[in-house]
């Protein structure tokens, strides 16, 4: 059966939708000896893939695999990083991290920490980013001061960020400090440092922010601390598919939690 082959190659884990896109318009896949354009189909089982230079086989499918990272901070949320900077892939074994197509779905910035999911899975990376989908994520995040409710109102009605009005939002105080205030934040999209860009712009500053769930995904700190992982069950799996309105997959039930 014949499929575009940059889902061809996010579904054999060598990267996902987004990046097999970009790795076709940089002339780095060929069918058949033949450099690919975007939205060519090959059908794996009878056409040659190739992927720099490396040969796509069936029987080289890698498994899928299903992480839930808690991300320290000053971790990037790459693959590689220019600067040399530790990534996400750094805190997993090399067993694990090396060949498999791993990648992190979405990111969070450098400074911050807590729930980041990575597969090697491209089909469900591709739908979990995409904006049609508004998966919910969970943040605790603490700002300086103590923002009133006029404040916490616009910002759950939405804010305009660069031109562009962000969807509204879940904010509520949970605890006040001396001259610190924690709220949980849930939001429905993920535009590049949204909750620090939004609590800058109505007057308060970010001193921390820590995610604490992606969808119903939670990380419960009490069995998954910093810089650790797990892999995730066939329920949550299962249960991210839904969100995005995919069919469910079926993962092995001998899956270990590591703790690095």
């Amino acid at each position: 059966m014949k499929e575009r082959v940059q889902k061809i190659i996010s579904q054999w884990g060598v990267a996902s939708r987004r990046q097999a896109e970009k790795m076709i318009l940089a002339g780095q896949v060929r069918l058949n000896g033949n450099q690919v354009h975007l939205g060519q189909k090959a059908n794996p089982e009878t056409d040659l893939i190739e992927v720099n230079g490396k040969i796509l086989k069936p029987s080289n499918r890698p498994q899928s695999i299903y992480l839930l990272l808690n991300k320290p901070a000053g971790v990037v949320s790459t693959c590689h990083d220019s600067r040399n900077r530790t990534t996400v892939l750094d805190l997993l074994p090399k067993t694990l991290a090396r060949d498999q197509g791993l990648h992190p779905v979405g990111r969070l910035d450098v400074e911050s920490t807590g729930a980041l999911l990575l597969t090697n899975d491209g089909v469900l990376t591709f739908h979990l980013t995409h904006p049609r989908y508004h998966i919910a994520k969970t943040y605790h995040v603490w700002v300086e001061d103590y923002p009133p409710e006029s404040i916490l109102k616009l910002w759950r009605q939405g804010v305009n960020l660069a031109g562009k009005k962000t969807l509204p939002a879940q904010v509520q105080v949970l605890k006040q400090g001396r001259k610190e205030t924690l709220l949980e934040i849930v939001l429905k999209e993920g535009r590049n440092r949204q909750i620090r860009r939004v609590a800058e712009l109505l007057g308060y500053q970010v001193i921390n922010l820590h995610r604490i769930a992606i969808g119903t995904i939670t990380l419960q700190e009490s069995v998954l601390s910093s810089g650790c992982y797990r892999h995730l069950q066939e329920l949550e799996i299962n249960s991210l598919y839904n969100q995005v309105h995919l069919t469910s997959v079926k993962v092995p039930a001998d899956i270990k939690e590591y703790h690095l």
